[in-house]
C-alpha cells in the first residue's frame, strides 16, 4: 500500500510540474526557485504544536492547492494558478518522501505514522 501510495503522489508531482509548464507567463525555473516556500509554514512551530500543526495543514492541504489553481482558471490569473501547482506539487513531493499532514501533539507524528520511524 505503501508504494501505491508514493505512485499516486508521484503522479501528482508530475502533472504540477508539467501544467507548470505551461503556464505563462512564468519562466519554469520560478516552479523550483519558490518550491520550498510552503514550509515556511513550519513557523507556527515556534509558538506551540497546535498553532504549528494548523499552519502547516492549512498550507499543505491539497484542496487549497486545487482551490487556488480553480480560482485562479476561472478568474484568468496566472499568480494563483502558479500558487495552485506550487502548492499540489510541495504537498505531493512531501509525501512523497513520507512527510504527513501534522497532528497537533507532535511536529513528527503525520497521517502517515511517526517521521524517521519504519514499521
Amino acid at each position: 500500500m505503501k508504494n501505491l501510495i508514493k505512485t499516486e503522489e508521484f503522479a501528482l508531482f508530475g502533472l504540477a510540474v508539467l501544467l507548470n509548464q505551461h503556464l505563462q507567463p512564468y519562466a519554469w525555473w520560478w516552479y523550483w526557485v519558490l518550491f520550498l516556500v510552503p514550509d515556511l509554514s513550519m513557523i507556527g512551530y515556534l509558538f506551540n504544536t497546535k498553532i504549528g500543526a494548523f499552519c502547516y495543514n492549512l498550507v499543505h492541504h491539497k484542496g487549497l492547492a486545487v482551490l487556488c489553481f480553480v480560482i485562479g482558471f476561472f478568474m484568468s490569473s496566472p499568480a494563483l494558478q502558479f500558487s495552485g501547482l506550487l502548492l499540489l506539487g510541495h504537498s505531493s513531493f512531501d509525501r512523497i518522501m513520507g512527510y504527513g499532514l501534522k497532528y497537533q501533539d507532535h511536529f513528527k507524528h503525520t497521517h502517515l505514522g511517526w517521521i524517521g520511524q519504519e514499521k
